[in-house]
């Protein structure tokens, strides 16, 4: 990608080595895609846009004003997608009110003990945020680690469904994004990862994961051409759950 967000972080013995060696060749869109939309809750996002060192002291792992760039930008691929019937997957948290199920995560955070709630709903921080809530044909995915895929049937809904694809979006890009796109890899999808809707609490490792997914595991491309891939699919690929 020429202009790329990651350009600013590369050295010149990193551009020598990328145009070298290969990476980052275009693997393209599948024919069968599924939108990911990974980890927007309330935990990432906060309960309202505001810059991130406001945001953190009540939301330890918001990635602030960002994040609802990142919404802005996920609303019109949801809309895309359920018009032409594709399957829209959600990724959140899940987590026991004694927090005994945190496991590694407290390893790593003085404040991993703290369960923040919206001020104006009291909804947990784990739900998805109000803005881009699933819809009723929407599946919904709980996980405890990273990965999308670890400890999930996220790899059986696509099966089910025959989807040979991942439009990818969410929080964080160097955290759980990065996680299930090389999960994804690993399973053999391709993989699209959409710049504009993603983010991460950290400048330098959202550019520099979206750097290293794009020269070995994902296209990273804009918004206005993953909406325009959806656009040109034909409608009635999938077949989703009946609405009731």
């Amino acid at each position: 990608m020429s202009n790329a967000i990651w350009d600013p972080f590369l050295t010149s013995r990193d551009r020598a080595v990328i145009s070298a060696s290969g990476f980052g060749a275009e693997q393209g869109f599948g024919d069968r895609p599924a939108l990911l939309v990974i980890d927007v809750n309330y935990n990432f996002c906060g309960d309202q846009p505001a810059p991130i060192l406001e945001s953190i002291k009540t939301w330890r792992t918001s990635c602030g004003a960002d994040a609802w760039a990142g919404i802005a930008a996920i609303r019109p691929l949801l809309e895309r997608a359920r018009a032409k019937g594709l399957p829209v997957i959600y990724t959140t948290g899940v987590r026991r009110p004694d927090n005994w199920d945190a496991g590694a995560w407290a390893w790593k955070s003085t404040r991993s003990h703290e369960r923040s709630v919206t001020a104006g709903t009291q909804a947990d921080g784990d739900a998805i945020v109000a803005e881009i809530a699933p819809q009723a044909r929407d599946i919904v995915v709980l996980k405890q680690k990273p990965s999308a895929f670890f400890g999930t049937p996220l790899d059986s809904y696509l099966t089910l469904l025959q989807a040979d694809s991942l439009i990818v979006t969410g929080a964080t890009t160097s955290g759980c994004v990065r996680a299930s796109v090389i999960d994804a890899f690993s399973r053999n999808y391709r993989v699209a990862l959409v710049e504009e809707g993603c983010f991460d609490r950290s400048q330098s490792s959202h550019a520099m994961s979206l750097f290293d997914m794009h020269a070995k595991y994902a296209d990273v491309v804009g918004l206005e051409r993953a909406l325009a891939h959806i656009e040109q699919l034909p409608a009635g690929l999938f077949e989703l759950p009946p609405v009731r």
